[in-house]
């Protein structure tokens, strides 16, 4: 972890709102997997160091369950029972999130919840995409979403409410809707996530959101761990930069910027069990996964009951129909898949 060395504050070099909406302001007009295999060439690579071969080979897939329970026998039943009990916060935990924008909390999974999530994920996705995960596919992002929709695990994950709660809790409201899931896999090889902040992407009207990340295995330093600039107020230095569409010009010039004010970044590695929660203005990355196995992740992304959809989405909110289908530019989100996640409804 980077430590600041100077607070957030307005930078003289940046250019205006007007230049970064007017290159994005169209509708994404094709799937969600498509808008990641764009979003993904958008990254600046040029720094990081290629993975050495030998690392992309694949691996024995029991090596992604270092930490986890090694049972063979899984008591589902114990663990849809965690995901409804409620997970203690500190009001010192409370406080760090809102000054910091982002979270990164022990022992939300218990070992086996995360081994159970991991080959439920791994079965969906390589089912999804007519692969290997784990070194079948090399150097793409894959992305799942609406999977609570048709299978009862993902279910209980997506609509937990020990997760829920945390998220209402965190940002200080009674009730939290679901967004969207996003079950996500870095394979080997693919490069770093490039450099954003959920504000830009999703279209809500309210910066009421936050996005439980979720790994189903630990994540050390060479898998590509999320990480977060803080404090909270980071987004400033960078809102006005000019968006592009075509290259990797913002993530690198946000890089530039985050340098040049000596900006504290957390790239630490994430423990088995942990969870991290991300508000809507916490500006954020990922690493490239550099090891041979895939990097799969969880996201649960909830807002503030009573939001609306922005009067203009762009395209960088991507197929956002189909997450609150029905619901136009200015009205209430609050379709049939964005249910009330905490309190539970009955």
């Amino acid at each position: 972890m980077t430590m600041p060395k100077k607070t957030a504050q307005s930078s003289p070099k940046l250019v205006g709102e007007n230049a970064r909406r007017s290159d994005v302001d169209q509708p994404w007009e094709q799937d969600n997997q498509a808008w990641w295999d764009w979003y993904m060439t958008l990254a600046d690579n040029s720094g990081e160091p290629a993975p050495a071969p030998e690392r992309l080979a694949s691996q024995p897939a029991a090596s992604v369950a270092d930490g986890l329970d090694a049972a063979a026998d899984i008591d589902v039943a114990s663990i849809r029972g965690e995901l409804s009990t409620p997970y203690a916060l500190t009001p010192d935990q409370i406080d760090s999130f809102r000054a910091n924008g982002y979270i990164k909390l022990p022992r939300v999974l218990s070992p086996g919840a995360t081994r159970l999530l991991r080959g439920e994920m791994v079965r969906l996705l390589g089912d999804a995409f007519d692969t290997r995960l784990d070194g079948g596919t090399k150097g793409r992002f894959l992305s799942l979403e609406l999977a609570w929709l048709e299978h009862r695990l993902m279910r209980a994950f997506v609509l937990s409410a020990r997760i829920a709660k945390l998220a209402a809790d965190l940002l200080g409201v009674p009730r939290v809707r679901l967004y969207h899931d996003n079950l996500m896999s870095k394979e080997p090889g693919c490069g770093r996530t490039p450099w954003h902040y959920d504000a830009h992407h999703f279209p809500l009207a309210t910066n009421d959101v936050v996005t439980a990340w979720i790994p189903a295995q630990p994540i050390p330093r060479d898998m590509g761990p999320l990480c977060f600039a803080w404090p909270i107020d980071v987004h400033k230095l960078v809102e006005g930069l000019a968006f592009s569409k075509f290259d990797t010009s913002y993530d690198r010039r946000i890089l530039e910027v985050f340098r040049e004010r000596e900006v504290a970044v957390d790239d630490g590695p994430f423990e088995a069990g942990m969870v991290s929660f991300h508000h809507n203005l916490c500006f954020h990355s990922a690493g490239a996964n550099g090891s041979g196995q895939s990097r799969v992740v969880l996201a649960n992304t909830f807002y503030a009951d009573g939001a609306r959809v922005l009067e203009r989405p762009t395209m960088v909110s991507g197929d956002w129909q189909k997450f609150i289908p029905g619901a136009a530019p200015g009205a209430v989100a609050a379709s049939e898949l964005n249910p009330v996640c905490w309190p539970p409804e009955a």
